[in-house]
């Protein structure tokens, strides 16, 4: 990853791609979180391109980050969704990832949340107990 390709200093300001994060941080203010749109999706891709050969579906962790916008853009790159929860199964299709693409890991899934990842025909339940 070459952090100084999205994220640099040019005459001493500290830059988001051509934006001067100082811009953001007087629009909204702070504390904030900054991503790097080219970063997010490049580096998706890189992952995506150097397994191409054994066609993966490669998993977005929701419980990593439940950005709304960080989940669209990976679900319009065709990326897949791993969920443990019946709410991150709620963020995942309203982010657009498709259920066929929707992974349900986790021990602790309940039968309601088991029933609406069926009704919704997610492609997979990752069980790691009996219990």
């Amino acid at each position: 990853m070459n952090r100084g390709k999205y994220f640099n200093y040019q005459r001493g300001e500290l830059f988001c791609e051509s934006t001067p994060i100082s811009e953001v941080v007087q629009k909204l203010g702070t504390p904030l979180y900054l991503y790097s749109y080219h970063s997010l999706i490049n580096n998706y891709r890189k992952v995506k391109n150097a397994f191409a050969k054994l066609s993966p579906l490669i998993c977005y962790a929701l419980k990593a980050n439940g950005n709304l916008t960080i989940s669209r853009l990976l679900a319009r790159e065709g990326a897949g969704c791993d969920i443990v929860s019946g709410g991150e199964l709620y963020k995942a299709l309203r982010a657009g990832f498709s259920p066929q693409r929707i992974v349900f890991a986790g021990p602790g899934k309940n039968e309601k949340e088991i029933e609406y990842a069926l009704k919704e025909n997610i492609f997979i339940f990752n069980v790691e107990s009996a219990s």
